[in-house]
């Protein structure tokens, strides 16, 4: 009697296809997991802005200036009375402004006044080519986003 093979695949086919299938799964998931989306710019952004109004409206609500500070070394900014907001990983942050408003070679604020005005400037945040600048207008500091092209 002559025993016929079936037709099938074997264990140890089937564990490596998926060892290699998970290895391609563990590349692929941290590649991703370690560039900044497009989402994460676009709410890093909006959240800076608001923290920019929150600190233009606590000075016309308390009658003196505030200052908002960037630190661009450990790509944070903090707001009057609140806790620093850092960045997320692989994020590039860039403060223009005022040169008195210059702390240090890393740290440096925009100044806003009780009649709602400001020193002026912008902050560029920036990664994986993708460019958002948050400016504050020096006359009314009024806050805006808008996206750069590289």
């Amino acid at each position: 009697m002559c025993k016929t093979r079936a037709n099938g695949f074997t264990l140890v086919e089937i564990m490596v296809v998926l060892v290699i299938m998970a290895l391609i799964m563990a590349l692929v998931g941290t590649s991703i997991s370690r560039s900044v989306s497009g989402a994460e710019m676009r709410n890093a952004a909006r959240k800076l802005a608001a923290s920019l109004r929150y600190t233009r409206t606590h000075a016309i609500l308390v009658k003196s200036e505030q200052v908002f500070l960037v630190d661009t070394d450990n790509r944070s900014y903090t707001a009057p009375q609140r806790e620093p907001v850092e960045l997320p990983a692989g994020m590039n942050v860039q403060l223009t402004t005022a040169r008195s408003e210059l702390t240090s070679e890393h740290v440096g604020g925009i100044r806003f006044y009780p009649d709602g005005g400001s020193t002026g400037g912008h902050v560029l945040l920036e990664a994986n080519g993708r460019i958002y600048r948050v400016n504050v207008a020096w006359l009314t500091g009024e806050t805006s986003i808008q996206r750069e092209e590289e």
